[in-house]
């Protein structure tokens, strides 16, 4: 074991990258792990910053290679997944390594990893307010938005299988929280 891993999970639009991005900022030790996926990039995302984008074909080659920690079909012929080489570069460069993850991911990372990883579920604080989220982002059809909200259901059902529940329900005691969290862990 050459790191130690820290996962956020949460329903989409819960505030885990939110969260995420701030303890980047503030802990320089950690560093974010880009998640491979086959979905097409949103406006604004570019390759290797935000994802690694491959078709389902090569996303399918690379789990035939062994090539990832953990993966999972989300949605029929919508794969994302944790590059094994993704991890390791960040563990060489000596960082701790962060994910924002869907919950099944997070917590094949925490089966994985066991008391290496921390996994953190970002709880939020209702479904009605979550809805509200995501349709304030206008990135979603009604269709994915209503598949998104499904998932959100059966996702906050598994809060207490991770190491801690953090509420978003105000973001700065939400990020204050995780910081404290993260800090602990990593200096143990």
């Amino acid at each position: 074991m050459k790191g130690k891993l820290i996962i956020f999970s949460a329903p989409s639009g819960a505030g885990k990258s939110t969260i995420v991005k701030r303890l980047l900022q503030q802990l320089p030790q950690l560093a974010f792990s880009i998640s491979a996926t086959s979905r097409e990039p949103r406006p604004g995302e570019q390759e290797g910053q935000h994802y690694y984008f491959m078709s389902p074909e090569a996303f399918q080659e690379e789990i035939n290679r062994d090539a990832f920690l953990e993966w999972e079909e989300v949605y029929p012929g919508l794969y994302y997944g944790t590059l094994r080489a993704e991890v390791e570069r960040l563990w060489e460069s000596g960082k701790q390594v962060v994910f924002d993850i869907d919950v099944v991911g997070g917590l094949n990372l925490k089966q994985q990893f066991g008391e290496n990883a921390l996994a953190l579920f970002v709880q939020p604080p209702s479904l009605a307010i979550l809805e509200e989220r995501l349709r304030n982002r206008g990135t979603e059809s009604e269709e994915k938005l209503q598949m998104r909200l499904a998932k959100a259901e059966q996702e906050m059902a598994t809060a207490s299988s991770f190491d801690h529940v953090l509420f978003n329900d105000h973001l700065e005691v939400a990020v204050n929280e995780a910081l404290q969290k993260v800090k602990k862990f990593i200096e143990a």
